[in-house]
């Protein structure tokens, strides 16, 4: 089986985080997935959804959306709709679920963070990486509200990150892309923290049924390619 990048079936994508890449967010990063692009930016409000009011604690919610030429053809803007579409919304409530699983909540106090992801360049794998740069950037506005004594205490559980895995021509693969992800007889997302808890697990049979053994396949390569890049978090937020 040869993947249409080259790639080892255990290969990432040439992954980039670049932190601070917008001037005025508390925490902004762009991440590259080979050529998929998404900016991230953390925003720190004092206050909450009206459910959490007076309660203690804090929340982090999230929005995503693909710019009209992250793809092939103009896409009109859903505002210009006026409607999300399922899978916009389906991706933002994964975005924010995930990220929610790092941060201790009543640590954060009655302050909100929000998560925009925006899709800039779309080649496969966006929800994977808007929640891999999103970590980042959410970290970085982590570290303004201790800075600007607007928590006292860290509260950063665990740094997480996400992939796709899939059964490309019968084999399974790390990072699809989107001649892959287009083909694919199976196309999994996985999210998980650094500890190895697994946060969320997407996986669809587009062909024939997946197999107890591909599946293990399939989530061990999602281990190892998250827990490289864990590594390259770690590394951009120590530059």
């Amino acid at each position: 089986m040869q993947r249409p990048s080259g790639r080892k079936p255990e290969q990432l994508r040439p992954v980039r985080i670049t932190r601070n890449y917008t001037r005025h967010a508390e925490g902004s990063v762009l991440v590259e997935f080979g050529d998929t692009k998404v900016l991230c930016t953390a925003s720190v409000a004092a206050e909450v959804p009206r459910f959490l009011r007076g309660q203690g604690s804090g929340w982090i919610t999230a929005e995503y959306g693909m710019l009209p030429r992250s793809t092939g053809s103009r896409m009109a803007r859903e505002a210009a709709r006026g409607k999300q579409g399922g899978r916009t919304v389906e991706i933002q409530r994964l975005i924010g679920r995930s990220l929610r699983a790092a941060v201790d909540l009543e640590l954060l106090g009655e302050n909100q963070i929000t998560l925009d992801c925006d899709v800039i360049q779309a080649d496969g794998g966006t929800r994977t990486a808007a929640i891999t740069g999103a970590c980042v950037a959410l970290v970085d506005a982590l570290r303004f509200m201790q800075r600007e004594k607007l928590i006292s205490t860290d509260p950063l559980k665990n740094m997480v990150a996400a992939v796709s895995v899939g059964i490309y021509e019968g084999e399974a693969v790390l990072d699809l892309d989107y001649p892959e992800d287009s083909r694919a007889d199976t196309d999994m997302n996985l999210v998980m923290a650094a500890d190895g808890g697994m946060i969320e697990v997407q996986g669809t049979a587009e062909g024939a049924p997946f197999t107890e053994k591909q599946f293990a396949q399939m989530l061990a390569l999602a281990k190892s390619g998250i827990d490289e890049l864990i590594g390259m978090q770690r590394k951009a937020l120590e530059e």
